[in-house]
């Protein structure tokens, strides 16, 4: 894995670290400051460190999805047939709903939610008032440069309606009253087509926040999972609003625009065909066009494996034969890590097996690259702001893999990938601090298909808030004046906390 970045000596570096069953281990980091935007250096430079490892060694290399580390990664490829390459998928999410949040009426909205929070925090008695409630919990705010927390913020905010509601109609609350940040921050508590504003957004949303926290993940390999999952995020929201084009075609263009540019390549076609909670489901994708294209590009590229052979085990795979049509297989296929399945039930296709055990053991994203920045920043202070790079490198070096010793030893059977220092330590549409769990082997399927209930008083509109929009594909949508007949019943997020 590489990921650049600039520290705060405006240098580019690149860190570089290797994933496996184990952990995560740091190489490296590289000053690229003088090449950094030359994609034949950085090519020679990712070679240098394939050799390091070794290429017999390195399955996949994930990057930063900036112009440079693609074509270096194209590079790469027809460099060294049998490594794959890929994007950072955490990173092309974080993307996608950058993109969205840039929608006007998105915009918008956040601007007026980020005025209710900077009220509360800037006025100590009204933030004393709230914490007194009973059940009150933080209110999440969003972060700088992670755009999925501009939507758990709008969620959080949702989530504490009430007791906003019951601050500005107080009579404590007159007061504020005699300046217009205060009166305005009124007027927006009590408008309920803010509200639904806030609702209609986070179930748009809930979908990529799900994938977002799959991929985000270090202990569980996420490769069988995207392709499935960006599929699953857009027919959530087309399902959202009913199959109304004029309305969903302005979220889905969006992932979709994302995915052909970023996260459409050979590896994640393959890792779905290759994961039996797909290929086994009566309902999957393994017969798309694209899904077929893209498998017959990877067995004809690849070396390892004579390609006829591959073909007549796949087969049998796709066709449940021999150890594939036990019982055992099928009811296993939804429980068990992908590679780990494959270890048990692949016996009878061993080609296949090596092959589906080295693709379905990646990794999808570089995020363990992003998160060395803490431990470079913190090595990097102003009284050490003139540490040279190589003795950077040797601290991190030792602070990092000495970590990943220490968290192999006593490691939990349990572990959450997203109660993380990189994703502002919260769960998905969790304020409180809960006990650190993992991401369950059963639960990388489920949590794309979580669909719980909404209340009927949360989608009840009324007809003055209809609006009538054209069948147009390029129509931008107000989401607060649309009405419950645009929306499914089915929702994307969990209850909100109870007074």
């Amino acid at each position: 894995m590489g990921d650049g970045w600039t520290d705060n000596r405006q240098r580019s570096l690149i860190n570089f670290l290797v994933y496996s069953p184990k952990g995560i281990s740091f190489i490296k980091s590289v000053d690229a400051s003088s090449f950094i935007t030359n994609a034949e250096t950085l090519c020679n430079l990712f070679s240098d460190i394939i050799e390091m490892v070794g290429p017999k060694n390195v399955v996949h290399m994930v990057t930063d999805n900036g112009a440079n580390y693609k074509a270096a990664g194209r590079k790469i490829r027809e460099k060294y047939v049998d490594i794959y390459w890929s994007p950072c998928a955490a990173h092309s999410i974080n993307l996608i709903m950058k993109d969205i949040a840039e929608m006007p009426t998105v915009h918008s909205l956040a601007i007026l939610a980020s005025k209710i929070t900077v009220f509360v925090y800037n006025h100590k008695w009204v933030l004393n008032w709230l914490r007194t409630q009973p059940k009150w919990t933080e209110i999440i705010r969003p972060g700088a440069t992670r755009f999925a927390t501009t939507f758990i913020a709008l969620k959080s905010l949702h989530d504490h309606k009430d007791y906003l509601q019951s601050l500005v109609v107080s009579s404590d609350f007159k007061k504020f009253l005699n300046v217009p940040k205060g009166r305005e921050v009124k007027q927006i508590v009590l408008d309920e087509n803010f509200w639904r504003n806030c609702l209609i957004m986070v179930k748009i949303m809930g979908p990529l926040i799900r994938l977002l926290r799959i991929c985000d993940s270090d202990e569980k390999p996420a490769m069988g999972y995207v392709y499935d999952g960006i599929y699953r995020a857009r027919k959530g929201i087309k399902e959202l609003f009913k199959g109304k084009k004029h309305l969903y075609k302005p979220y889905t263009s969006i992932i979709k625009e994302r995915w052909h540019r970023t996260l459409r390549t050979g590896i994640h076609v393959l890792a779905y065909w290759l994961n039996p909670a797909f290929q086994f489901h009566e309902h999957n994708l393994c017969q798309k066009l694209e899904v077929q294209r893209g498998i017959l590009d990877v067995i004809e590229q690849q070396t390892l494996f004579k390609a006829s052979d591959l073909m007549e085990e796949m087969k049998i795979f796709r066709e449940r034969q021999k150890t594939f049509a036990r019982p055992l297989a099928l009811s296993t296929s939804k429980t068990t890590t992908p590679d780990e399945w494959w270890k048990f039930f692949g016996c009878d296709v061993p080609n296949l097996q090596k092959l589906a055990i080295r693709i379905l053991s990646q990794t999808a994203s570089s995020s363990g690259c992003e998160r060395n920045w803490s431990v470079f920043e913190r090595i990097h202070t102003k009284k050490r702001n003139r540490l040279e790079h190589q003795r950077l490198n040797d601290l991190v070096y030792v602070h990092y893999n000495l970590r990943l010793q220490h968290r192999l030893a006593s490691k939990k059977s349990l572990y959450d990938p997203i109660d993380y220092e990189c994703i502002d330590k919260t769960e998905f549409w969790v304020v409180e601090e809960e006990v650190e769990g993992e991401l369950a082997f059963d639960e990388l399927e489920s949590m794309l298909e979580e669909q719980p209930r909404i209340s009927e008083e949360s989608t009840n509109f009324s007809k003055d808030d209809m609006v009538t929009v054209e069948e147009d594909d390029n129509a931008m949508i107000d989401v607060g004046r649309m009405t419950s007949n645009d929306l499914d019943e089915e929702d994307w997020l969990t209850s909100p906390p109870k007074n």
